[in-house]
């Protein structure tokens, strides 16, 4: 027997094996996979030899699988909406974070602080998007009320699958809150009018402004930077009563056996270079301090880079709340706005 040949071998098998162990990350599909893989992954692999792969679908359905194999969990980390992670948080699907194994949650702002099981990975806004050169006289967005104009009969579209943006707005704008929603109920209903769509996805309201078809939006930041990169002509107004606050969070799922792992991973994710690689490529917010962007990324609406920018231009819809009530804002919205 050649010895040195088999202890090579074994040595091979042995980091074959090594090489082997992967990470599970539950996310959403398309460009979302993909920026977790070319940013937050890339360094977590560096950093640990550790490969990850990827469970994808739909926020709810992400939900529902999670809801049915609690016993026997598919993934180690999960990414979902700030909304969704506490329907994860108070059905036992996350493990509480122990923020002293994240060293990078140091700096992490205090609207990213989530629950006790989920905090951000990025940010964005939900705000009103418009085409400037299909806009009547005298339309700049100031303020959320400036939807309610006469002018924009026939011309708005919002999200069908999530309400909860203009709901919220026009509680406030109705001198109330989302909690007391219904006091907004009637300030919605004189908003009618003026819809003229609603979105069923990012596909479908890239498609409504792009051909001008509905050219105000209650839109989501990172789509209208994405459009304005491929050419369409699409400005964004943050309100002077804030533009609605979005943060995509993750966890560690409940009953994982590779929670170290999985720490490490969402330290990897808070790491300030991959922030700005993040926030370079989707036009979001850091949501930890201290990240240097290009100065024409950090100047764009809705981007916040200082705490003055996260106290005064996010509007909050409070996240549990926004979880309780998901169902019912949905269910009132679809038989009043979107039904006749």
């Amino acid at each position: 027997m050649n010895h040195p040949l088999v202890a090579a071998l074994a040595l091979t098998a042995l980091g074959t094996a090594a090489g082997a162990e992967t990470l599970t990350v539950s996310t959403w599909g398309g460009s979302f996979r993909d920026l977790i893989d070319e940013t937050i992954a890339r360094k977590f692999t560096e950093e640990t030899g550790v490969e990850v792969e990827y469970i994808t679908g739909g926020t709810i359905d992400r939900l529902n699988a999670a809801q049915l194999n609690k016993d026997a969990p598919e993934s180690d980390v999960t990414f979902t909406t700030s909304h969704i992670g506490w329907l994860y948080q108070n059905g036992g699907l996350f493990e509480e974070l122990d923020m002293g194994k994240i060293p990078n949650a140091s700096n992490l702002v205090e609207q990213a602080k989530i629950s006790p099981g989920h905090i951000g990975a990025w940010a964005y806004v939900y705000t009103i998007g418009y085409r400037p050169d299909m806009l009547p006289e005298g339309i700049d967005f100031d303020s959320w009320e400036d939807l309610w104009s006469p002018e924009l009969a026939g011309s708005i579209a919002a999200p069908d699958f999530d309400p909860s943006h203009i709901i919220a707005v026009s509680a406030l704008l109705s001198g109330s809150d989302a909690e007391n929603w219904e006091d907004g109920q009637e300030k919605l209903l004189a908003l009618k009018p003026n819809f003229k769509a609603f979105y069923t996805n990012d596909a479908n309201s890239q498609q409504l402004i792009s051909t001008g078809e509905t050219p105000v939006q209650i839109i989501l930041s990172m789509n209208a930077y994405h459009m304005k990169n491929e050419g369409v002509d699409i400005a964004l107004a943050i309100p002077s009563e804030g533009a609605v606050l979005g943060v995509d969070t993750m966890g560690i799922t409940a009953g994982t056996e590779k929670a170290e792992l999985a720490y490490q991973f969402i330290n990897a994710a808070l790491d300030p270079e991959v922030q700005a690689q993040i926030a370079q490529i989707k036009k979001g917010s850091p949501v930890v301090t201290g990240v240097e962007l290009p100065a024409e990324v950090a100047e764009l609406p809705g981007v916040f880079t200082t705490a003055e920018q996260w106290d005064s231009q996010a509007l909050i819809i409070p996240h549990a709340l926004r979880a309780e009530k998901t169902a019912e804002w949905r269910k009132w919205f679809s038989e009043n706005m979107i039904a006749n």
